[in-house]
């Protein structure tokens, strides 16, 4: 059986937790898209972790954790992190790497610094991680695939004619160094030690686990609202977000994806650049990113401030019917606890006309919130497990989030470990 979990909104909504949780019962953990431009925290009994490129599965001895042809993947960084498991005594996690992934190149993280600098203060706030440089050269057919490491003649010849286009634009466009072809190929020699060992046909690899029964379990990485196709264009990454791309990212069957969890924060928070139209600011954003997560809304990867808003019903209901959802788990609700009143946007209005369908990206940015404000439940509800002892306050906002939304809340996550979850059953 494959599961999906993914996110509702513009990523950091816990997807993290959540698939190490369920990692628990699955035999195979697969990141399918993205790369090392965010990151999933987990706190469990090894201490608290951002992962960047690692599937969430890493910690457990029985899963297989991979890395599958949709990611972008950076060697070295890939690397770093297992090395900094091991370093906090994580036992070695079982990894495979797809001999079909494409490589972030050195010169792809350059490009994306560069680009920013350039646009200034029209940029599209990347995390300079290389994603879009990589997804570009990935679809002008310029991309290096991890395969082509081990056939080092046909390499060289296309690092030659790939830099020479790159050096192009960074003496006129740019100008910054050029690339040295014998630098560039000494590095992904390095490479190619590193990766080997991991190296497998993934898809032939899951095609033999559904076929023993195995449970698959997919990774998303940030959420439906940064999709490139269907989120805040062009203020989005540069793959798709959604359960549907995992096939393809995994190199599995559609029709093998029989369950897909869509992770909805509790309220809302967002990194990087674009519309956000239940955004608050000053010291009510303050308190709340303070209060949020465990530690704090700063990005995993980034370390940046997240942009904090309240509970947008109109981006998620949009955000899990693209995904395709068929359960929702509901992270951070310990957070709101300090709260006397909770506003949730329940509406937009636009040129005057209230909509609750998710509008384009010229509608979006012309878009006002329009709230409902609910009482809150002024406690501390982490400890708990079963739904039934929850505040009724605290039910209540559950449960109108969920006729919001109009997909079945099963499980509410109240606090950062993996035992802090409470499982509903659906209604």
């Amino acid at each position: 059986m494959v599961k999906a979990v993914v996110g509702a909104n513009w990523g950091d909504e816990g997807k993290g937790k959540i698939t190490d949780m369920l990692a628990e019962k699955a035999d195979i953990v697969i990141r399918f898209q993205g790369g090392a431009n965010a990151g999933h925290t987990i706190v469990n009994e090894y201490g608290k972790f951002a992962l960047h490129s690692l599937p969430s599965g890493v910690f457990y001895g029985h899963t297989t954790s991979i890395i599958g042809n949709g990611v972008a993947l950076n060697i070295p960084v890939f690397f770093n992190e297992i090395q900094s498991l091991t370093d906090r005594k994580v036992p070695m996690p079982k990894l495979l790497v797809s001999d079909r992934v494409q490589i972030v190149m050195p010169y792809h993280i350059l490009f994306d610094q560069y680009e920013e600098e350039r646009l200034g203060g029209k940029s599209f706030g990347s995390t300079k991680s290389g994603i879009a440089p990589f997804y570009s050269d990935k679809y002008a057919k310029i991309g290096f695939q991890v395969s082509e490491l081990f056939e080092e003649e046909r390499l060289r010849e296309k690092v030659e004619r790939v830099v020479e286009v790159k050096n192009v634009l960074l003496e006129h466009l740019y100008h910054k160094p050029l690339i040295d072809c014998g630098e560039l190929m000494e590095t992904l020699k390095r490479y190619k030690e590193m990766v080997a060992p991991y190296v497998c046909d993934v898809s032939a690899y899951l095609d033999r686990a559904l076929k023993e029964g195995k449970t698959i379990l997919l990774e998303g990485q940030l959420g439906t609202l940064k999709d490139t196709d269907h989120g805040i264009y062009p203020m989005v990454t540069s793959s798709s977000t959604l359960a549907a791309y995992g096939s393809v990212g995994a190199g599995l069957p559609p029709y093998e994806i029989k369950d897909i969890i869509t992770v909805c924060k509790a309220y809302s928070s967002a990194v990087g650049a674009g519309a956000f139209v239940s955004e608050i600011f000053g010291a009510e954003a303050d308190e709340l990113r303070r209060r949020g997560g465990d530690g704090g809304e700063f990005g995993a990867t980034t370390g940046r401030p997240r942009r904090m808003g309240w509970f947008d019903c109109v981006a998620s209901k949009y955000g899990c019917r693209l995904q395709g959802t068929t359960e929702v788990a509901f992270t951070v609700l310990d957070v709101l606890g300090y709260l006397d009143e909770i506003p949730v946007c329940t509406g937009y209005e636009i040129d005057g006309k209230v909509t609750t369908d998710f509008p384009v990206t010229a509608m979006l940015e012309k878009a006002k919130p329009v709230w409902k404000v609910l009482p809150g439940w002024k406690c501390d509800i982490r400890g708990i497990r079963d739904y039934a002892e929850l505040p009724e306050n605290c039910r209540n906002y559950v449960e109108f989030i969920e006729g919001q939304i109009g997909y079945p809340i099963t499980m509410v996550s109240n606090g950062p470990g993996r035992g802090d979850i409470i499982y509903r059953a659906r209604v």
